[in-house]
């Protein structure tokens, strides 16, 4: 069985294909990046790894979508001969409420389910639905699966996902801290303890991408992690501002007057690393700029590490001392630069990276010096096996 698996960022679509029945081997891969942002591209990887671009105007989900199936039939890039050879597409959705707890098969009732969720996740859950019904209608007779963000964190319990609020907000309302990034941060989870042959580790899991969050774990269950109701708080991520006092949210409506609805949408897409730059939500531009001596991209760093190594120093207090840090997603992956920063920033903890050790992108590595307190690894995510694995579980 082919299964495809589609993973909607706020500004991306990663895509993987893989064989089920030959041990989930990757018959093409890689994303749609930029979407909505100028310059957004796509890159293809096949079966043997060769790599292939393809520049284009994506203006939306939909659209990479729909490139990416041409690509994945192309005779000169393609990876199978028909669409038909796809037996079940595996979707990423970002958040489940409570009425979700695993994965789940789509039907037309779970659809308006997730739609009525949408203002809990406006960045995501509109990629993620559009990527459903992008499928159904390419692909009408085949299943679509959904693999919620929010699973791995429901170990929570109710002192942490709690607000301090009246608790009848929670009992009529679901008015409570769901997290986010779920699949990444189970999977490095896994990974290092698979690494380290040891599965009670207590591991700071740091995914930074164009969403970031921090979260801390303890012999597998999850103890805290930074966002919330909706993946808006915690840090500042590429287009979302962190945690605010809410009173701003009445001060700027009267102040511009605008509704609350318009005030959330700029708290979402215009704040975080675009907000303060001025430049974009991509941090690569950000640090591009920083390159150039532009100040308010090096003020838009400094903001977005420091947070980071706040909650990185407040989860090790929270765990007794972690026993590693991990970094993954596009920045954590990618960005030495940013890693570097991050790990000067905790040095109270007795963290030291090795620079040598440091100089590279995309591979499963230790960063941090031999004399280092608290190890820290690079791990990349691969939140698509995991949802393949899901999906077809759930449709065998």
């Amino acid at each position: 069985m082919k299964i495809l698996v589609l993973n909607a960022g706020s500004s991306s679509l990663k895509y993987q294909l893989f064989d089920a029945d030959n041990n989930f081997s990757v018959e093409a891969k890689w994303l749609a990046e930029r979407i909505g942002i100028e310059w957004s591209t796509i890159g293809h990887k096949d079966r043997n790894w060769n790599k292939s671009e393809f520049p284009g105007n994506l203006a939306n989900h939909g659209e990479a979508l729909k490139k990416i199936l041409d690509i994945l039939v192309s005779p000169e890039t393609g990876a199978i001969k028909s669409l038909d050879e796809i037996g079940v597409v595996g979707h990423r959705m970002v958040h489940g409420w409570e009425k979700f707890h695993e994965s789940a098969l789509v039907t037309p009732e779970i659809m308006q389910t997730l739609k009525d969720l949408i203002p809990l996740a406006p960045l995501h859950n509109p990629a993620n639905i559009t990527g459903i019904e992008a499928v159904q209608q390419v692909l009408p007779n085949v299943p679509n699966v959904i693999v919620f963000d929010t699973a791995f964190h429901q170990s929570m319990t109710p002192e942490h996902f709690l607000y301090p609020v009246p608790y009848e907000w929670y009992e009529k309302y679901g008015v409570r801290r769901y997290w986010f990034h779920g699949t990444s941060h189970k999977y490095v989870y896994q990974e290092i303890c698979k690494h380290l042959n040891n599965d009670k580790l207590k591991v700071i899991t740091c995914h930074i991408g164009n969403g970031w969050s921090i979260t801390a774990i303890d012999a597998g269950k999850v103890i805290e992690t930074s966002m919330g109701f909706t993946p808006l708080p915690g840090i500042m991520m590429g287009s979302r501002s962190w945690d605010i006092d809410p009173s701003i949210l009445e001060y700027i409506c009267s102040k511009k007057w605008i509704t609350i609805s318009e005030a959330t949408k700029e708290l979402n897409k215009n704040s975080g690393l675009l907000g303060i730059s001025g430049i974009s939500s991509d941090s690569r531009d950000i640090e591009n700029a920083i390159k150039e001596w532009n100040e308010r991209a090096k003020l838009t760093q400094n903001m977005y590490v420091q947070k980071i190594a706040n909650y990185i120093a407040m989860y090790n207090n929270m765990l007794g001392w972690a026993d590693v840090i991990v970094m993954t997603a596009w920045v954590g992956e990618n960005s030495k630069t940013t890693r570097k920063e991050i790990c000067e920033k905790i040095a109270s903890l007795g963290v030291k990276v090795d620079d040598a050790k440091n100089d590279f992108r995309w591979e499963f590595r230790e960063i941090s010096a031999d004399d280092s307190k608290i190890p820290v690894y690079v791990i990349p995510t691969n939140e698509e096996l995991m949802i393949a694995q899901d999906t077809y579980n759930l449709v065998k």
